[in-house]
């Protein structure tokens, strides 16, 4: 599978400006945050930690226009990875992902108190300490091809629980992340399941389809709604997504992690393809055979990027939500 083959999906969304959010109210750029100045939870909707997909920062546009307002707690409104998003350019569109490594992989304190450096460590180091105090943070992205959208609710009951909780989309993953870094909704309090705080990310469809901005603005206000922040009359005028009669939760057993700079698939996979047999070959890695590592076996998220120390895919199968 070819890289370029990335840039055969037409940029059919265009990218707001978010030039006018950039001072707020929290001493970070592009974090804004309103307070209810009545007791409840510190909300966080987060949009471009990757800078290309623009869903997220459509979605946090439509809030701020709507002038959204927390009944309880706090809610804080955040554009992450910004010198990214801000180079996008829909004729070179995979190219604004990240300016020097992915923000998405660095969310260990380990990394963050680190002597290296980059932009996007500068950046999360910035948000880091607002970070800290999220008690559920909701974390918009979108996908490189046009599979069915997900919510990646990390390897925790009380993931699975808030996502269940959202409803929408149909399909939830529940998985460990990347081996190449942490993500932001795994940071700390987010992972451990002796703590209150919580996390779920929307992965909303193709990066550039109209659907994943529809999504991104119908599930920013039902995540808001069912966690008692807006109300139920707010957020209805927004659902334009049909509620699943039920969910399907399913489990990652681990990535594939890229070994040589010649990685290539069988065939072209989008993702969410069953394989029914253990050990089908799915690819190459140099020389070496990619097997799947059980019968009817769900391939996630398969890669347009296959750079070695990356996931190539992701293998799921379906379970109870555990819930």
């Amino acid at each position: 599978m070819s890289i370029i083959e990335e840039n055969s999906y037409p940029v059919l969304l265009q990218a707001p400006d978010i030039s006018a959010y950039q001072k707020g109210n929290t001493g970070i750029d592009y974090i804004h945050q309103f307070d209810s100045g009545k007791p409840g939870p510190h909300v966080m909707i987060s949009a471009v930690v990757h800078g290309n997909e623009l869903c997220g920062a459509i979605a946090l546009d439509h809030l701020f226009r709507h002038e959204v307002r927390p009944m309880q707690g706090r809610l804080s409104l955040a554009f992450m990875n910004v010198e990214a998003f801000q180079s996008f350019d829909p004729e070179r569109p995979k190219e604004s992902r990240y300016v020097d490594e992915d923000f998405n992989r660095l969310w260990t304190k380990e990394v963050l108190e680190g002597e290296r450096t980059s932009r996007e460590l500068q950046r999360a180091r910035e948000v880091w300490p607002m970070i800290e105090t999220v008690d559920l943070l909701f974390d918009i992205h979108s996908m490189q091809t046009p599979t069915l959208p997900l919510m990646m609710a990390g390897p925790l009951k009380k993931g699975r629980a808030l996502a269940k909780q959202v409803q929408i989309p149909e399909t939830v993953v529940t998985d460990g992340g990347h081996k190449a870094g942490r993500r932001m909704r795994d940071y700390e309090g987010f992972s451990d399941p002796k703590s209150s705080k919580n996390a779920i990310l929307i992965e909303c469809g193709q990066h550039w389809q109209p659907s994943s901005a529809d999504l991104a603005i119908a599930s920013a206000w039902r995540f808001l709604w069912k966690n008692g922040m807006v109300s139920e009359e707010q957020a209805v005028p927004f659902q334009t997504e049909t509620v699943p009669e039920k969910q399907q939760f399913i489990e990652v057993s681990g990535p594939y992690t890229i070994q040589t700079d010649s990685f290539r698939f069988v065939e072209k996979f989008t993702g969410m393809e069953v394989i029914e047999k253990e050990g089908t070959v799915i690819g190459y890695d140099g020389s070496d055979e990619v097997k799947t590592p059980y019968d009817s076996c769900i391939l996630i998220m398969p890669t347009l990027r296959p750079n070695p120390q990356t996931s190539a895919v992701r293998f799921g199968k379906c379970i109870e939500s555990g819930v």
